[in-house]
């Protein structure tokens, strides 16, 4: 099987050959290569980020995050999640806007504080 690493900016092609537990990962530059083939082989998780609605017609949109990693398969179900969120008051870096989202808190990743 062929990947592409996207843990750093080097995106090493890595070829993974063997199953389950006996796996040989080729062309990695770095170990953390290794590390993300042989995750998004047993356990693939990924971050998400987006942009949720706020009431502030000088901040429409708040840029956010999840504040950790989730499985991949349910990437749509935190999306499904994600778009019921309304932000109705100012919030700063980190300030959780949703607390659960598939298991991890959606966080802001941007200040709302007028000028």
């Amino acid at each position: 099987m062929e990947l592409t690493c996207i843990v750093c900016p080097n995106g090493c092609r890595l070829t993974v050959d063997g199953e389950g537990g006996d796996l040989k990962v080729t062309g990695a530059q770095c170990k953390k290569g290794i590390a993300f083939a042989e995750a998004e082989l047993t356990n693939p998780v990924r971050s998400l980020t987006t942009t949720v609605p706020t009431v502030f017609p000088d901040f429409p949109r708040l840029p956010v995050k999840i504040n950790g990693e989730i499985p991949k398969n349910k990437i749509f179900d935190a999306m499904k999640v994600i778009k019921t969120a309304l932000v109705t008051s100012r919030l700063r870096v980190g300030d959780v806007v949703l607390p659960d989202v598939c298991g991890v808190e959606l966080v802001a990743t941007a200040n709302m504080n007028t000028i």
